[in-house]
């Protein structure tokens, strides 16, 4: 009578394995590296160890480069904004403005009268009220109200007294009494 193949040792070392952990060796045992296996992961391992420091450099370097584009684009902006700023100071007209405006300049003859805003912050409007795109008639009349200002300030005894003299930083401030024109 012919024999039986017996059933492989390993499976029977399987089951009591299996209780125990994994048997390592079986699959271990099965693996076969040959010279060129063996070569082939070398430089795979060796492929690695060049490749990832350059590519970590890369990554570096294209972030740097998006963060020195992103710097040299504001800094255009810049340079466009001054550009606009300097071409406008070419303009007579508004140095004019900004003299008017900022130094509180006027022409020859002219009385420039300086508003101050006495409102609290409490008091000012945190946003200003929409513009109406309906034209609004005043209440009142202003011809007879320019007509009044005229004959109250012709019948005046004195331009000024002396009380309504201001002194500001030491100059005497004083508005233009003279009839020169």
């Amino acid at each position: 009578m012919a024999k039986r193949p017996s059933a492989p040792p390993s499976r029977v070392r399987g089951r009591g394995s299996r209780e125990s952990g994994v048997d390592v060796r079986g699959w271990l045992g099965a693996i076969r590296l040959s010279g060129f296996t063996a070569i082939m992961l070398g430089l795979v391992i060796l492929a690695a160890f060049v490749l990832v420091p350059t590519a970590s450099t890369y990554l570096e370097q294209r972030q740097r480069i998006a963060f020195l584009q992103e710097a040299v684009q504001v800094s255009q902006d810049k340079v466009d904004a001054l550009e606009r700023e300097r071409s406008r100071w070419q303009d007579p007209a508004y140095i004019t403005t900004q003299a008017r405006e900022r130094l509180f300049y006027g022409f020859p003859g002219e009385v420039v009268y300086i508003v101050d805003d006495d409102l609290d912050e409490s008091e000012q409007p945190v946003e200003p009220e929409p513009i109406s795109a309906e034209v609004e008639e005043t209440e009142h009349d202003w011809m007879s109200q320019m007509l009044r200002s005229v004959v109250s300030a012709g019948l005046t005894k004195t331009a000024v007294s002396e009380e309504e003299v201001v002194e500001i930083d030491g100059d005497v401030f004083q508005p233009d009494t003279s009839t020169d024109q």
